[in-house]
Parts: C-alpha cells; structure tokens; sequence
C-alpha cells in the first residue's frame, strides 16, 4: 500500500509541531523519518494514527484520501502502529493481548481464544517469531515483547507499519533481529516507516531517508549518506561525530561501592549487591538496557533512595546514608537522567538556576540575602563558557530548548570544585550539535583528574565516552570491561551473558 502525506501541519498553541509535512512511502518501501528528539517526528505519526488531527493537510492511502477520527479508523484503514513504550497488557498472555480490541467470539459470547492461538502461530511460523501464545508477556524479554507488537499488528492486516524509536529498549543483537524482521516484511509487501534519531540503524535498513529539523523536512537522502551527511542535515551545520580523548591516566580510587543493594518499597531487590571502583581521571560508563537497576544505582549513590545496604565510601568517606545536599556538598556533581524533573525549575531564570545547590551559603547567599551582582556576573561568565543559546541570564530556564537547558545543568555542576561527577542519560534529548558539546566537557572533566561515571542506555555513547564499561542486567553487574570492547560483547553482557575470562567485580 501506498502512504502519502500532503502538507500535514500540526500545532500546539504558538509551537508548529509539523509544518506542511510532505512524505511518500512506496508500496514495501522502508523509508525512515530521521530527525533529532523534538524534531516533529511522532507527532506527525500520531496525525496519521488518528491520535491527532491536523490543522492541515490531507492522509492518502493508494491516492485515495483519508479521514480519521480515531486510532480505530487508521487500523481499519491497514495503518498499524508499533509503539517506542510497547501497549501490551503485563498479566495476558500473548493471544490475549494479540486479540484485545478485536476480540472474536463464538456463540454464546465467549472469547475464541483458540483463533487467536492460531493466528498467532501462523505469523510466528511465517515470520520465524518463535512466540509462545499462550506465555504471559510479562515473562517475555524485551525483544520478544516487541515481536508480540509486531504480531499483533500484521494480525490486523496492517499494510503500512510504523515503528516508532523501536531499538530505544533493546540490545544491539536484539536491534540487528528487529532489521531482518523489518525487512522480512517489506518481502511480504508491507510499507514500513522507521522513525529514529540513530544513523547507524537508518542507514542499515532504509530504503529512503526523509529527513526533519524544526518540524519541516530539510531533505530526502539515501542510504548511502554518509553518517556526517545526515548529521549535518539533521542538525543544519557541520557537526564532528568523533569523540576527541586521549587515553586515561586512571590514579587512585575515588569512590568505592561495596555490596550495594536497594530495594523498593514492596521489598523487591533492585539493585543486587553490587561493587565497583571509580578511579581519579578515569571515566566508568554503566551500560544496560533501560531498566535494570542503573537509575536506582545513581540514585543511592546521590542519596535519593531510601532503602540501601552496603557501603558507598569517597575518598575513604562514607556517603551512604546521606542526604542529598550532604552528597553534594562532599565534592559530587550531578546530572540527573530527567533535567526538567531533577534538574531544574522551570520558572527561575538562568540565574537563579546556575545557584540551586549552592542557595545557603557563600558566595551567593550572604546573612540570607542573595548577592545580585555576584550571582549576575557568575551567571554572565558560565553562559558565556556554556554556550548556552538565550535572550539573557533573566531568562526563565523552562524557555529554552532541550539542549541549552543541560548545557545550563553542566555548568552549574561543573563550576564547583568536584571530587566525583555523575552524569545520568547526559544527552538525552539532545540534538548532535549539543551531543557534541556534552562529550567534551565530560572528557574535559576526567583529563582535570575528576572520577566521572556516566549512565547511558547509547550503546555509541558508551563506546565513545568510556575507559571502562560497567554492564548492568537486573541489578547485578554482569561484568566490568576496557572502554574498546567490542559493540558485540557488550550487547550480550546487556542480555544477561557474562564476558568470557571476565569476572563481575571490579
């Protein structure tokens, strides 16, 4: 089936979502929407879902135009959806959800179950799926979660299939499954929209590429492209991809971490006795799939998780049982995985944001009035080292894009004389010119001597950031590797799979 979309616009209030949007898919065509985080991509696919409406523009499927009123009519019209947060039903099986909203029945009103085992193993032999019907999802990897996705969406006759950011939670052996699946369908003549913001995987799988920046299609390139090409179109200026540092001179351990567990509030373990080491001029990346335990890992280790055994020790002191402003001011920095949650007021300016840690003592606060003039200046220099993009230190910080307010978040951590630097999903969100910027002040941080951990779900992040590489996987560490592992290796050790000749401690 054939999608096109002509001069899709979409707002929210003043903000131009989608900006007359014009997109073609062929009949059994990968085409990937390529664009950075914000750029406009799943809220076009959301106008073409039914789960939004355009204030312009028209949907056509085999030149015939479309209206929707809702998800139910796109299905009906062969749209189907594989979503980035997967919309299964835990405690079902996998027929039960591969029927939910479609359910069959035969008479008397009970549920054909027997139907949708069927169809369910039909499109597991024709595909190669390997999907238990009757498993419940919750016992499923993530992988196979996704495939229960995939099923239930062919199941439908779904003729154009949209896959949105489908590798954000899976290994990289899982992704390169997800590419020869994407492809088995296209041979079986299904129309596939790939949005993502990674180029390795565009390039691998694609047959076209339509690029988006700012909510408008910048370019259409081919696969072809190289990976400094689309980055430059996606971002609108040379970018370098390349991560510059020299090797580390690792000195002595920092911070020590010694059987550390964390368990939530209905006494589930977490985080499972773990140990590790930091050393001065070094950078640790702590590497997983989303999920398993490295949240509440950085979040003990900042004193936000109440229920913690074990020892945390820096520079041979304690910190567990800290509170959090007692974790800063012991010399830690901190980036937190949601800025706008953890790191951030939105309403206070610059300014005031550039001070939160510091607002109870020297130099900006004085006899409990804050110093103006000291404040202004600070402010004035670190926008200006930053680079953060702004109308002014006044500005309130919820005004600016993604990128400018973490620059705002490093320099505010980095201004302190630090002991230990934590940054939690550091560029998430973030567009590859800012992606560039961030990397470079965390190598900067580790050749100033400072201990730098690093958690990221960025498989070419890790790879690029790290001396040596921490793999969690359900709260355990699997193992802990030199920075050059192979992508490989890594990616069975985030499946569960111990490195060969490696042991789980530091």
């Amino acid at each position: 089936m054939k999608l096109e979309l002509r001069g899709i616009t979409k707002k929210f209030g003043a903000l131009v979502a989608n900006d007359h949007i014009n997109l073609t898919v062929e009949a059994g065509e990968i085409h990937a929407l390529l664009g950075e985080n914000g750029a406009g991509k799943s809220t076009l696919m959301n106008v073409l879902y039914g789960l939004y409406r355009a204030e312009e523009g028209e949907i056509l499927l085999d030149d015939v135009v479309q209206h929707f009123a809702g998800p139910g009519d796109a299905m009906a019209a062969g749209i189907g959806m594989v979503h980035q947060h997967f919309m299964l039903i835990p405690v079902f099986t996998v027929a039960e959800n591969v029927m939910l909203g479609h359910e069959d029945t035969r008479s008397g009103g009970r549920l054909d179950l027997v139907a949708a085992r069927k169809r369910v193993r039909e499109i597991s032999e024709r595909f190669g799926f390997d999907v238990d019907p009757d498993a419940l999802v919750e016992d499923l990897p993530v992988g196979v979660q996704q495939r229960v996705e995939i099923i239930k969406a062919v199941s439908r006759d779904a003729k154009v299939l949209v896959f949105d950011e489908p590798t954000a939670v899976l290994t990289p052996q899982e992704t390169d499954e997800l590419m020869v699946i994407m492809r088995q369908l296209k041979e079986a003549g299904t129309s596939i929209v790939f949005i993502t913001h990674k180029l390795r995987e565009v390039r691998a799988v694609a047959d076209r590429i339509t690029v988006i920046r700012l909510g408008a299609v910048v370019g259409e390139a081919s696969p072809t492209a190289s990976n400094v090409e689309l980055a430059t179109m996606m971002v609108g200026r040379a970018v370098d991809l390349t991560v510059d540092k020299d090797p580390a001179v690792p000195g002595d351990a920092a911070l020590s971490v010694r059987n550390l567990s964390v368990l939530n509030a209905r006494g589930q373990v977490l985080v499972n006795n773990v140990s590790f080491d930091v050393h001065n001029g070094e950078i640790l990346a702590i590497a997983g799939v989303q999920g398993n335990g490295q949240t509440e890992l950085t979040e003990a280790l900042m004193g936000l998780q109440p229920r913690v055994s074990g020892e945390i020790t820096l520079d041979g002191k304690s910190l567990r049982g800290h509170s959090v402003r007692q974790v800063l001011e012991a010399g830690v920095g901190f980036v937190p995985e949601d800025r706008n949650e953890d790191g951030l007021v939105g309403e206070f300016t610059i300014a005031e944001n550039l001070m939160l840690d510091r607002s109870n003592d020297k130099p900006f606060v004085k006899m409990w009035n804050v110093q103006r003039a000291l404040l202004a200046k600070f402010a004035v220099d670190k926008v200006k080292e930053f680079d953060v993009r702004s109308q002014g230190i006044d500005t309130p910080v919820g005004r600016l894009s993604g990128g400018n307010q973490q620059k705002v978040v490093l320099a505010r951590e980095l201004s302190r004389e630090l002991r230990l630097f934590v940054a939690a999903q550091p560029t998430r969100g973030l567009d590859v010119g800012s992606i560039e910027f961030v990397h470079e002040r965390i190598v900067a941080t580790r050749d100033a001597g400072t201990p730098v951990i690093v958690i990221s779900t960025e498989l070419d992040e890790v790879a690029a950031l790290a001396d040596r590489v921490m793999v969690m996987y359900r709260g355990r560490i699997v193992g802990i590797v030199p920075g050059d592992t192979p992508r490989a290796v890594l990616g069975l050790m985030m499946a569960g799979e111990a490195p060969a000749g490696e042991g789980a401690a530091a």
